[in-house]
């Protein structure tokens, strides 16, 4: 069996590029710099079914993510999840939160209808986010669908 990116991903996320392990994916909701990883295993739902070297690599990514966000974006809090009610393939949430963004201080899910990119916003997004990233990514941007 062969990693393939969950359908509903693929069609509500701007795919980045990857990681040693975690493909990045960028959430297509303007709102927020809402951001995913998603290990390039198949099969995979939870974090314990990754080895324990798979899991090391996943939290060392997680934390380069995190510290380049908070870095590119200046945010008050950084929210983490592993949810997988809706999309049951692993895939870790980063999202920037701002006191006094859209959701404030509730959860980002079900608040509004997604507010997708356009292409000016999207670049700028991309752009800070860019020389914060670990020498280690590999970028290869597809658009969502």
């Amino acid at each position: 069996m062969s990693f393939a990116l969950h359908p509903q991903l693929a069609a509500d996320c701007h795919r980045l590029g990857s990681f040693e392990l975690c493909r990045l994916l960028l959430m297509n909701e303007a709102r927020y710099p809402w951001f995913i990883l998603v290990p390039q295993r198949a099969g995979l739902r939870e974090v314990y079914e990754l080895d324990d070297g798979g899991q090391a690599q996943l939290l060392r990514e997680s934390c380069a993510l995190g510290r380049a966000l908070m870095r590119a974006y200046s945010g008050d809090k950084l929210n983490i999840a592993a949810l997988g009610n809706v999309v049951p393939q692993l895939h870790l949430h980063h999202i920037v939160r701002h006191a006094g963004d859209a959701a404030w201080p509730a959860p980002v899910w079900g608040r509004h209808p997604p507010r997708p990119y356009g292409g000016a916003e999207l670049q700028e997004r991309l752009a800070r986010l860019a020389p914060e990233l670990p020498d280690g990514f590999q970028p290869a941007y597809e658009a969502p669908g």
